[in-house]
């Protein structure tokens, strides 16, 4: 069986990198453009106050921006290591300052998926796009995962 399993390292990195790409760019839709429900850039601002993170509206412009085009890249394979290392930085941001007080579960907006996709990011950062990306056919990573 593991002999089965074999060579589909880049298949998994892909797998990752769609899912979380993907998952940013509808959670950063509602931040950046209101989508969803989403309570837009100025609803971010309010919750940034709220929380004493300031300028508020400086930093929700960068998680909002932070959050939907690199989820786009993310889901491309585009300058994946950037925009991974600023979903490592925003996740954690989140679990401190918003989740973690909440305790672990989902449920109760704990830091259970902040964390998940924090580590996912992490993941993809430290692995690279793979080989199925913008990235590895622009040359930008030059070997395979």
């Amino acid at each position: 069986m593991p002999q089965r399993l074999e060579g589909l390292e880049r298949l998994a990195v892909l797998i990752l990198r769609l899912f979380l790409g993907f998952a940013f760019m509808m959670h950063g839709s509602q931040k950046l453009l209101g989508a969803f429900g989403g309570g837009g850039v100025s609803g971010v601002a309010s919750m940034m106050g709220k929380l004493g993170i300031e300028p508020s509206l400086l930093w929700a412009w960068v998680v909002s921006i932070t959050e939907f085009v690199g989820g786009v890249c993310l889901f491309f394979g585009f300058l994946t290591r950037f925009w991974a290392a600023g979903l490592v930085i925003d996740m954690a941001v989140a679990v401190a300052k918003v989740h973690l007080v909440n305790g672990f579960f989902v449920g109760k907006n704990g830091v259970e998926l902040p964390l998940t996709f924090g580590v996912i990011a992490l993941v993809i950062l430290l692995t690279g796009p793979g080989s199925l990306s913008m990235d590895r056919a622009s040359g930008i990573e030059k070997r395979a995962t």
